[in-house]
């Protein structure tokens, strides 16, 4: 049995970035991460396609917590003690400089994860912070004021623990026993999968700005929109899929959206139609690409719209007006199931937010338990607001632990 001041299990981001500030806190404590894989660090590695997606240039609390569908209203807190410029201080600190992409995302100047992770791993060594791999947990319980946790390499006595492990059933089902309850977890960052003959041999391309809404719900969204092989991506769905996670879930992922390409109403596209046929009258409307959408995918709702390719504006019917417009405004299409979004697998569910002290992310259930990242019932879109959720929490969390 090996006695240990400060147990963190799970390491991964989170894990790591509380033990680091735990031990610059309080260089005294005996600190182990416990990981169960033989490497740590794997969302970090696989984050942003490799490059690791850092963090989100949204400067202020109240508007970071629109992007997170479970936590808005319990991060307010905790963002106005330790958000994005505080992200981006700690890591220039340890000589890792971010910067800014265009959609707002964060990444290390070098677009490589494997700065991060060796920034973490050369933390971690500097403080004398021991690395467990291959560590899985077995059990966790309380005797009198420590806590035993079996692993499968051995046993430790704590007194205090981090849960930092994200989205795991494991985990949870020892929370559960432990007297927390759990969110029942379902995806949050998913794809669309469509077949339709309307996006059919045409991925890869992008309408730049859609409203997209589900129908018989209120959930909607607003962005890009990616077609890919299997039906729909980019931050218009994905948002969608996080905000619309639960109730996605209740209909086992069948369900219809409607598009609005051009974000005009369907009478205001009619007129500009009609204009069109008129200044257009000798063209065609299959070459006459129109709304800055992209050209195939024009292609398709022309096609879609009972036209042939040689069909010319001025030759244009009301029936054959209206059907263009409807595919332009109104498209409706069928969701037939969902794809998970890369490797960056996100999860709503976990520990029930009431259980949690945000301003310490301490377990209210368990004195000296502190919870940090996914592990709670929080998530994000994507974008780096998952990792400031973790930076955020592991940072609050160690100021508590260390004291």
């Amino acid at each position: 049995m090996t006695s240990k001041d400060v147990v963190v299990v799970g390491g991964g981001a989170a894990g790591f970035f509380a033990a680091i500030n735990i031990a610059e806190q309080n260089p005294n404590l005996k600190i182990s991460i416990l990981e169960r894989g033989a490497t740590g660090l794997g969302k970090v590695k696989v984050s942003g396609g490799g490059r690791c997606n850092v963090t989100h240039a949204e400067f202020i609390p109240k508007e970071l917590t629109q992007h997170y569908p479970r936590g808005e209203k319990e991060l307010l807190g905790p963002f106005h003690q330790f958000m994005t410029g505080d992200t981006i201080e700690w890591f220039e600190k340890r000589g890792v400089e971010l910067k800014i992409e265009d959609d707002g995302r964060m990444f290390p100047v070098s677009n490589s994860s494997q700065t991060i992770i060796d920034c973490f791993l050369n933390e971690v060594e500097k403080h004398q912070v021991e690395v467990l791999y291959n560590h899985s947990v077995k059990s966790i319980e309380l005797q009198e004021e420590l806590f035993k946790i079996e692993s499968s390499q051995g046993d430790f006595l704590s007194k205090k623990v981090l849960i930092a492990t994200g989205s795991n059933p494991k985990i949870w089902s020892l929370l559960e026993g432990l007297g927390h309850t759990i969110s029942q977890p379902v995806p949050s960052l998913f794809t669309f999968n469509i077949k339709d003959e309307r996006i059919q041999d045409i991925p890869g391309v992008v309408a730049q700005n859609v409203e997209i809404k589900v129908l018989d719900t209120d959930l909607w969204s607003e962005g890009s929109l990616l077609i890919t092989h299997w039906g729909m991506s980019a931050p218009s769905i994905l948002k969608l899929s996080a905000f619309g996670a639960l109730e996605l879930a209740k209909r086992n992922y069948k369900f219809k959206i409607e598009i609005n390409f051009i974000r005009h109403a369907f009478e205001e596209c009619l007129e500009i139609l009609k204009t069109l046929k008129q200044d257009l009258a000798k063209k065609t409307v299959f070459k006459s690409t129109q709304f800055d959408l992209p050209k195939r995918l024009w292609h398709k709702l022309v096609l879609a719209s009972n036209m042939a390719i040689e069909t010319r504006w001025a030759d244009l019917n009301k029936g054959q007006l209206e059907n263009l417009a409807g595919h332009l405004t109104q498209a409706v299409f069928k969701v037939d199931g969902k794809s998970t979004f890369k490797e960056e697998f996100v999860t709503a569910g976990g520990v029930n937010l009431k259980e949690v002290n945000f301003k310490t992310f301490e377990s209210k259930r368990i004195k000296n338990l502190y919870l940090a990242g996914e592990v709670i019932n929080v998530d994000a879109v994507t974008g780096g607001f998952n990792f400031q959720n973790a930076w955020t929490g592991a940072y609050i969390a160690a100021q508590n632990i260390s004291k």
